[in-house]
């Protein structure tokens, strides 16, 4: 290669990157219209553009690698520009990517193409009456919660974070619970600015204000007193698991519902968001979200079992270490969780795989399962062991799994990669349930075995959140309108 070639390349790239720069300048200031002014929510194949620097506007494109096209600013800026010209609609989600991609087939002109795919959004209110959320807990996922609730709450996105109830430690409390919003070890420092106020004992986050109400057990709150009503409480603590236990949040004032992030026990509905949140009916009150893996396995279970069905399987997690682990050696109730997390790989036992079953009944006593946890902080892998009804091809697999990730209505709970260098840091911060290996599948015979990676914080976080807005009427069309998995 001649030293002018490489000259020319240089100036070619540089030239390229230059001016999708300044598309995604350009395309910053007609995301934000379109969500302040018509409550309109941009995405690119589901990951939203709302909020986002010039630089993760461009990543956000980058996904579009896993399809047989690539995406990028030119071609999606042509459609936000015909989008923000559309009067008259209001509360959606519409993904530029998903049109882009149409638009390059159909061709036309990109004006009438856009105002035809939105027609149906005609009229729709530009807000919606935000719900009343409070957070009973204030931990790991209580936080990331609170982190996904503020950051969509200030234009009136369906639901509002009115309160935290925690048990009050020391003084400072109140500081020192801002500061671990503020900052965080794992999932770095809070998108937008946190204050305290001391007086009125509130916590102010991207200006919405948080009341903090200290309280031993739900008994001791009126929530009325407090400005809020028909909330929906997200007990985070764990606590309590069982319907009677949780009732009692629906005995205080101004509560309405309560979402647990635990599995359920008894007949308490577990829901796994995308697969059997229909379950969730206007009469049900206390909901269980489930665990994590249940979560993160439940969709790639359900769209496998679907396709080639489940005869039998175990699924044994590698768990990164939580909180009810010891630092160092010391006694617990619990068989080996004693031992210092950050120092040894642990056995221990999930009821993951059983939970599947409340989700989907048809894998009922087919898995079992169990789970090691290990020295990282977050970010976790399922391995599924299946035997299926037939005989399968791993690149047959692979692409089915692909085309549900991108094309349906599971495209929130199900990721894809297929890179040969990814390892558990790299899903730190992924918003679906959980992101399927394609490079780790293994198949023989009738047999699979596949590699699911979650973020157990943030990828769970999301699917409670989505049951959470279910719960609170919160529904927002898609455009384009999702096909079923």
């Amino acid at each position: 290669m001649s030293k002018d070639t490489i000259i020319a390349l240089h100036a070619e790239h540089q030239g390229r990157w230059k001016n999708r720069e300044e598309i995604a300048e350009r395309m910053i200031a007609l995301i934000g219209q379109l969500y302040r002014e018509k409550n309109i929510v941009t995405s690119v194949y589901g990951r939203s553009l709302v909020n986002r620097s010039v630089i993760q506007i461009l990543k956000a494109h980058r996904r579009t690698r896993v399809m047989d096209v690539e995406l990028s600013v030119v071609h999606t800026f042509p459609i936000l520009e015909a989008l923000a010209k559309v009067e008259n609609i209001g509360s959606a989600e519409v993904d530029l990517g998903k049109l882009a991609v149409a638009y390059k087939e159909q061709g036309g002109d990109v004006d009438a193409f856009v105002a035809n795919a939105v027609n149906s959004l005609e009229g729709r209110p530009e807000a919606v009456e935000p719900k009343d959320v409070v957070l009973y807990g204030f931990g790991r996922i209580g936080r990331i919660l609170a982190r996904l609730i503020i950051s969509q709450s200030g234009l009136g996105r369906g639901l509002n974070l009115k309160a935290i109830v925690v048990r009050k430690s020391s003084d400072g409390d109140l500081e020192k619970r801002a500061s671990l919003l503020r900052r965080d070890s794992i999932h770095g420092p809070f998108a937008g600015t946190i204050s305290v106020d001391e007086e009125n004992e509130a916590i102010i986050a991207n200006g919405n204000f948080i009341k903090v109400i200290y309280a031993s057990s739900p008994a001791e709150v009126d929530y009325t007193a407090y400005g809020i009503d028909n909330a929906l409480v997200i007990d985070n603590t764990g606590k309590w698991r069982d319907v009677d236990g949780l009732a009692q949040h629906l005995k205080c004032a101004g509560v309405a519902r309560v979402v647990l992030t635990a599995p359920g026990k008894g007949d308490m509905k577990n829901v796994v968001f995308g697969v059997n949140q229909a379950d969730i009916l206007d009469e049900d009150k206390i909901i269980s979200a489930a665990s994590c893996t249940t979560n993160a396995i439940t969709p790639v279970l359900k769209v496998l079992d679907d396709k080639y069905k489940v005869i039998n399987g175990h699924v044994e997690t590698v768990h990164s270490f939580t909180n009810d682990q010891n630092l160092i050696d010391n006694y617990h109730k619990a068989d080996r969780r004693g031992r210092a997390a950050t120092l040894n790989m642990v056995i221990t036992e999930t009821g993951a795989a059983k939970a599947v079953a409340k989700a989907l009944p048809q894998l009922q006593g087919k898995l079992t399962g169990n789970s090691v946890r290990v020295p990282t902080p977050n970010v976790s892998l399922a391995i599924l062991n299946l035997t299926l009804d037939k005989e399968i091809d791993r690149e047959e697999v692979n692409e089915y799994i692909r085309q549900i990730s991108i094309n349906s209505n599971l495209q929130g709970q199900i990721g894809y990669t297929n890179s040969t260098e990814v390892v558990s840091s790299d899903f730190i911060g992924s918003r679906t349930a959980g992101v399927f290996d394609a490079q780790a599948t293994i198949t023989s015979g009738n047999r699979l075995t596949a590699y699911v990676w979650y973020d157990n914080e943030v990828g769970y976080s999301c699917q409670v959140l989505r049951i959470a807005e279910q719960m609170c009427g919160v529904n927002y069309p898609k455009v384009p309108a999702e096909t079923n998995a």
